[in-house]
This record gives C-alpha cells, structure tokens and sequence, in this order.
C-alpha cells in the first residue's frame, strides 16, 4: 500500500492539478452556480487556480526550491579513500520508453549512472551495487560493464523499488560480502532522502551528489516568462519534500546530522 501510495504523490502533489482543480471549481457547471451567493467563491477559486499555474510555473519559484533541496546535505566523498563499494541508486532508466523503442532509455538522471562509472574505472571504488528494481539494475549493469568495468566488479541488486528498499537490500549484499567503507551516488535533490534512509537501518556511508540543477542567478528577463516546464520541476521538488517527510514518519528514514 505505501509503495502505491507513494506513486500517486506526482498527481496530488502537482501545481498543475491543484491549477486545474480550482480553475474547473470556478467554472458555473450548474445552474444554480452562477447565482450571486456563489459568484465570489467562483471568482477566488478562479484567481488561486491561476495564481497557482503562475507562481509554480515561474523560474526563480522552481529554482529556488530546488536550490535549497540540492543544497539540503553536504557530500562526504572522500577522494583520497579508494571505496569497497559504491552503491548506484536506481531511477535513471526511463522503463516506459524502453518497453516502447524496445533500446536503452536513460532519463535525466543519467548523470548518477555516468559519475559511478567514472569512480569504477579511476579506481576509487572496487565495485559496484547497482541497486533498482529490475530489469534496471540489469540495464544498469550492462551498461558499466559496456563501457569496459569487468563483470566481477559489478553487483546486481533488483529487487528495490524504493529508497528505503534501497538501502535495506544494498546493506545485506554490504554485510554479506564485508564491505565496510560504503559510498551512495545519487542526484542532488535526492540526496537527503537517500543518506536518511541509510542512517535509519544503521548503515554509515559516504555521500556524492551529482545531477546539480538548480543555479544562484536567472538570465536577464527570463524570471518574468513562466514556463510549462518549470510546473514540471516544482511538482518533482514538493514530491521530494514530501517524500522524506513521509519516510520520516514511517521510520524509514532518520534525520543525518549536520543536514
């Protein structure tokens, strides 16, 4: 049920829906809604539907939110420390386009797969836990091991399908096979979520965000455009937020400190 529930946060977190929601309360379906008694409350719930649309479509209101989660924890890589492992967190690959094209699919958070590969193949990790719910840990580990890291180097783990499941499945490969200094890769925005969920379960590991989005300053003029894109990128953020409030909630996750 969590896990479901989980996947619905997209449609009831969205500035989108809730824009859409109170333009369509506005609009006078019936006949007795266009009556005066009911022409105010049409009247506001048009203007919130609107000023939602706006506000969550604006670049500085997205950028900035996403500047403060990328920015929520600092890494603790250490470039100096050759890591028994490192764990990639799945959601790179895009499953529904995939299925379609019937190739490889990555989506924009590519870069969490492209960084562990680097760290693979400079030597600063002995291998890898690609960690997603298959076929995209597979898909994971086909690909490193395309790009030349030996297959030896590579663990598959494919059951997740969460970033509590993440954690809880990559720590028995851990205990199992004695790794000891540990370090997750994943994008900027998820990081907090991720080092959370791995304090909760008593796993200590290394943190290296990638994936960095957000910036400090907006090109001349471009604040006062609102863009469809950018509704997109508020609904991701509120996601997030909500995520880890929720995990916080059920256990899964344990506040990191110094975050």
């Amino acid at each position: 049920m969590f896990y479901i529930l989980s996947k619905l946060l997209d449609v009831f977190l969205s500035p989108y829906t809730w824009g859409l929601l109170l333009v369509a309360a506005a609009v006078p379906w019936r006949v007795r809604d266009r009556s005066p008694r009911h022409s105010r409350r049409r009247r506001v719930c048009g203007a919130l539907g609107l000023g939602v649309l706006v506000v969550g479509s604006l670049p500085p209101v997205s950028n900035a939110m996403l500047w403060r989660l990328e920015h929520a924890s600092t890494p603790t890589y250490d470039d100096s420390v050759t890591y028994d492992a490192v764990i990639l967190l799945g959601g790179v690959v895009d499953d529904n386009a995939m299925r379609s094209s019937h190739q490889i699919s990555f989506n924009d958070n590519v870069e969490r797969l492209i960084v562990t590969h680097r760290l693979l193949r400079e030597g600063k990790a002995r291998v890898v836990i690609a960690s997603g719910e298959n076929p995209e840990a597979a898909v994971l580990g086909r690909q490193i091991e395309d790009w030349g890291i030996p297959r030896d180097r590579i663990i598959i783990e494919g059951r997740a399908r969460n970033t509590h499941e993440n954690a809880v499945f990559s720590q028995e490969i851990a205990r199992a096979r004695g790794f000891e200094r540990v370090l997750i890769v994943t994008s900027a925005f998820h990081m907090q979520r991720a080092a959370e969920c791995f304090a909760a379960i008593g796993m200590k590991v290394d943190t290296l965000s990638v994936d960095y989005r957000a910036h400090d300053l907006m090109a001349p003029g471009e604040w006062v455009i609102p863009r469809v894109g950018e509704l997109s990128l508020s609904t991701m953020v509120l996601r997030e937020v909500s995520g880890r409030l929720i995990y916080r909630v059920q256990g899964y996750a344990k506040p990191v400190a110094g975050t």
